[in-house]
């Protein structure tokens, strides 16, 4: 299918602006430019309350971020522990608010946000050393939170996707139960793959391989390799065991393949998942509502997904 026309209204502007690759920006600007494009987020909905929170983290205390969708939330109502994307770079609660609460409205989830640290001040795994540990707090606090301990799930976007199916792994190679289901949009989840979306789409739809390297160069300890299953889940290699899966991609994203291969090997491995690809998309289309219409019905397909994975 051809790019959406609000998508390609979209990336002519986008073009027209642009002074400067994003492989050639510091991270700095790099940070200012992601929080500059999620301003196009649009209205969000309303819902029930916002609180923030500090929790105990491996490297000192971490902020989280609670929306519960309505007034009327029940008491043990299902919980979404979200990380953000950004390439493990960029990236923010802030740059996420948008996001978060369109998928609280969207799912009936109290979603907590995660501000995980970024690199390159705190290089991976450091990320993912929050991401676990604010996961495996959340777990242990449920029932104080007013989340139900057998319907709580992990989800994130792109690298926050990454994320999302790390701690999976991880939680359950430690035999740690808790996660019921996992939700990944548009994730990235092998940093060398070379296959068909990385090449059609490669430059020129919002997402390009050079902004992948820049983040992955300044994300990277040394000691971390980009094939390590921790920052490229995929690269797994046993997927059996893993919570259920919602997975959704772009078509016109580069990270469209992987997000597919991941969807059919967990399948292989035994584990249900729900897989859309959302036609004449590009990556982050669902951030963008407010020059991109269709975000608004991508959430409630997503939001029928992670309904029908918690039941």
């Amino acid at each position: 299918m051809p790019l959406d026309p609000y998508v390609r209204r979209f990336l002519g502007t986008l073009s027209a602006g642009a002074a400067r690759k994003t492989s050639d920006l510091s991270v700095e600007e790099r940070r200012n430019s992601f929080s500059r494009l999620l301003t196009l987020g649009g209205e969000p909905p309303s819902i029930g309350s916002v609180e923030e929170r500090r929790i105990p983290g491996p490297a000192g205390a971490l902020r989280i971020r609670l929306y519960r969708p309505g007034p009327d939330t029940p008491e043990a109502a299902p919980g979404l522990v979200f990380f953000h994307g950004g390439g493990l770079v960029a990236g923010s609660l802030e740059t996420h608010d948008g996001i978060c609460r369109a998928l609280g409205a969207a799912s009936g989830c109290t979603v907590l946000a995660v501000d995980y640290r970024l690199a390159p001040e705190a290089r991976f795994p450091a990320a993912l050393e929050d991401a676990c540990a604010a996961t495996r707090w959340v777990i242990a606090q449920a029932p104080q939170l007013g989340i139900d301990p057998a319907r709580l799930g992990v989800g994130g976007d792109s690298a926050g996707g990454t994320l999302a199916a790390a701690v999976c792994q991880a939680l359950k190679a430690a035999g740690e139960p808790g996660i019921a289901w996992q939700v990944l949009l548009c994730p990235i989840l092998d940093y060398q793959a070379q296959n068909a979306s990385r090449r059609e789409f490669a430059e020129g739809f919002l997402l390009d391989q050079g902004t992948l390297k820049h983040d992955l160069r300044h994300a990277l300890a040394a000691s971390v390799g980009a094939d390590d299953p921790r920052i490229s889940p995929l690269k797994a290699a046993d997927l059996a065991g893993l919570p259920p899966a919602c997975i959704h991609t772009a078509e016109c994203d580069p990270l469209r393949d992987e997000g597919r291969l991941y969807a059919d090997r967990l399948q292989s491995a035994g584990v249900p998942v729900r897989y859309c690809c959302h036609a004449g998309m590009i990556h982050l289309f669902y951030g963008l509502g407010a020059v991109i219409p269709s975000a608004a019905a991508a959430y409630r397909t997503i939001g029928a997904d992670i309904q029908a994975l918690y039941g």
